[in-house]
């Protein structure tokens, strides 16, 4: 081997790492939003807001549509889903096509830091405004986060994705948690800050905007495009926008209807997706009710369930990395289905958590912390072997619609649960299902022939 090639060698594995070090620093913009807006702050504030416009009756009327006030943020969520999962085949068909992800990604995450800023003025009865926020925010949150997470095959070699994905997740819980400390401080003490509760929740929301806006110019600095095969041309890439927009739903549909054709040549690519979907359903459930059950079920104050948020954000930066240590040493499967078996022992243990009694509670949030950012870092980087190349941005379209677009059956479970039994106790212990299933799904797949039938290099260890 000459001088040269090693040099060029060397010269490409710094690039790499480069280009590694930015695209951690979007997990470090975006996950404020995710932890300081949609978990902590927006949704009792907006439903605030929509009860501060209802009628007599409780209702508000966007479009003419009556709705109760408390419904209106779970409705403005699930509308922002529905958009997503239609840009999202569109957004990925056009990179690929063209290879101008970094732009897209740009104008995505910049459309939603500058709606998560405006929601500053969010308040008195300006609930349709909310609304409309929360729309282009989360819309752009999701595509953003499509895009970004197809960079990582193109950014690390297959041996390096579970350490660099985990990296990644620790990032940004890191940085969720450094905000909501901020944030606490800011909210708990707003009276020697000389602003009220409202303004301070306000204020919170606009930072996170603008925290997002400002550290998502190192990994567009540090990122670059790599061009399709005959792409790179700028009559190109308008003839592939204008074909986008000529009909956005139709070529939504069309277009995920291409990647779903694709994926079928790929039917063990697709058994791992089905697996995914089924135990990550189970953990954003857990995500987003845990709450709920801690004050209605425990009887726990405002302030208990946002250090207990805390809490989860510290430990799943430190469980990502811990457990990236695990999967170069067991394999991500092995650590993956350990971590479900750790989610369905921490679930089961909520069920008999005593009430008001935060001790208990804040062990949960341990529980969940440790395993919470490793299960989904390492879900990334081994869906990342099994994406044909060429089709990263298309495939992690359908892993992000997977995603979002059935997040609706875990809480579906949750509620229907609590409906016939009238205990939210026995609602929390029926997301076990989610977690032993995924299970039984995933150790069902034989990844190294799925990742070969991938046209991919098998890892040493998988």
């Amino acid at each position: 081997m000459s001088a040269q090639t090693v040099a060029g060698g060397v010269a490409e594995a710094d690039d790499r790492r480069r280009e590694q070090r930015g695209w951690y620093w979007y997990d470090w913009a975006n996950s404020v939003y995710s932890t300081s807006v949609l978990t902590v702050f927006l949704g009792p504030y907006l439903t605030s807001v929509a009860k501060a416009a209802a009628d007599a009756h409780g209702f508000v009327h966007p479009l003419g549509v009556p709705v109760r006030a408390g419904s209106f943020f779970a409705y403005a969520v699930s509308a922002s889903l529905l958009v997503a999962v239609l840009a999202m085949p569109l957004a990925a068909a056009l990179v690929d096509r063209t290879g101008r992800k970094k732009p897209l990604l740009g104008f995505c995450a910049y459309a939603g830091a500058a709606a998560t800023t405006g929601m500053f003025f969010l308040g008195g009865e300006r609930y349709l405004l909310g609304g409309a926020l929360l729309i282009i925010a989360n819309v752009g949150f999701v595509v953003a986060m499509m895009l970004y997470n197809s960079f990582l095959p193109q950014i690390a070699e297959p041996e390096e994705r579970d350490a660099v994905s985990s990296r990644g997740w620790a990032f940004g819980y890191a940085s969720g948690a450094l905000v909501l400390v901020v944030d606490l401080v800011l909210f708990a003490g707003h009276d020697s800050f000389g602003v009220s509760e409202g303004t301070a929740v306000r204020i919170c929301l606009a930072t996170a905007g603008l925290w997002w806006g400002i550290f998502t110019v190192i990994p567009l600095r540090r990122l670059r495009d790599r061009y399709a095969v005959g792409s790179g041309l700028p009559s190109e890439v308008g003839t592939a926008i204008a074909a986008g927009s000529a009909s956005p739903g139709g070529r939504s549909r069309q277009q995920l209807r291409e990647t779903l054709r694709d994926m079928r040549r790929h039917p063990l690519t697709l058994s791992f997706l089905l697996a995914y979907l089924v135990y990550n359903d189970g953990v954003q459930t857990v995500i987003t009710q845990a709450s709920v059950y801690g004050s209605e079920e425990l009887r726990l104050d405002q302030t208990t369930l946002i250090v207990a948020i805390l809490l989860v954000q510290v430990l799943a930066a430190a469980g990502a990395l811990v457990m990236g240590r695990f999967a170069r040493r067991y394999g991500a499967r092995r650590t993956i289905l350990g971590s479900l078996v750790a989610w369905t022992l921490t679930i089961a243990a909520g069920y008999f958590l005593p009430a008001r009694a935060p001790g208990w509670f804040f062990a949960l949030a341990v529980g969940i912390g440790l395993v919470l950012g490793g299960s989904q870092a390492l879900s990334r980087s081994l869906f990342s072997h099994l994406i044909p190349r060429g089709k990263e941005a298309e495939y992690f379209s359908a892993y992000e619609i997977s995603d979002r677009g059935v997040s609706w059956l875990g809480p579906l479970v949750f509620g229907v649960a609590y409906q016939l039994t009238g205990s939210y106790r026995v609602a929390i212990l029926s997301l076990v299902a989610f977690f032993a299933i995924g299970f039984v799904l995933l150790a069902r797949v034989p990844l190294r022939r799925a990742i070969a039938e991938a046209g991919n290099p098998v890892p040493d260890r998988i």
